[in-house]
């Protein structure tokens, strides 16, 4: 799982920096983010401490900041920053049991999201949550409400993201090829660097030709 997820990522970032013409690399690319929100979600749920988890993100967000500006969007945050924003919305939802205090979170992390703006906006948000609160099918059916509100709302890309949910299928449907996926462990080192270290490699090959 994890492997797919850093493979498909790195795909997507060589047709963004590289190949802006080939479209179906960034369609190979929409199967990383959705694979990112269900592991961020799992280490929401079991980790020891959720204040080390917050942290480590942070300081990730922080490692792959200039790469990110460097080598993909001069103008926005970095994905890590999306999931930290996330993690942060699922632990205070998790503090109140107030239905309204948590949708004004929703509604104010996601606008916050759009604004400033971060990689995957309000959409990365929504899709940590919909795997934070949906299973099965529910999820499936969510995940493709999800992506036809953002096709219908003519948001950049909306067609392309409509692959992201062959992830979701597969989790649902395939438990136990995914079981399989998930024994393959990358170690943690390199699961927790490869998005900056990535990042910091395009940057410098990307600047070294002008």
């Amino acid at each position: 799982m994890q492997l797919i997820a850093m493979l498909t990522m790195l795909v997507d970032h060589l047709g963004m920096v590289w190949f802006e013409g080939q479209t179906w690399l960034r369609v190979i690319g929409r199967i990383a983010f959705p694979i990112y929100a269900y592991a961020l979600v799992q280490g929401h749920i079991y980790t020891g401490s959720k204040t080390m988890y917050l942290t480590r993100l942070f300081a990730l967000a922080l490692l792959s900041q200039i790469p990110y500006q460097l080598a993909l969007n001069p103008h926005g945050l970095n994905v890590i920053a999306t999931l930290l924003m996330a993690a942060m919305v699922m632990q205070l939802m998790d503090q109140t049991p107030s239905l309204w205090v948590k949708g004004s979170m929703v509604i104010g992390a996601a606008a916050i999201m759009q604004i400033f703006p971060f990689d995957y906006g309000a959409y990365g948000l929504f899709m940590v949550l919909i795997f934070r609160w949906f299973r099965g099918e529910r999820l499936v059916a969510a995940h493709l409400a999800l992506n036809l509100l953002y096709l219908l709302a003519y948001v950049p890309g909306g067609l392309v993201q409509m692959l992201s949910i062959a992830p979701t299928l597969l989790i649902v449907y395939g438990p136990n090829l995914w079981k399989r996926l998930e024994q393959i462990r990358v170690r943690k080192w390199l699961w927790r660097s490869f998005y900056p270290v990535h990042l910091a490699a395009l940057a410098v090959l990307k600047w070294a030709e002008l």
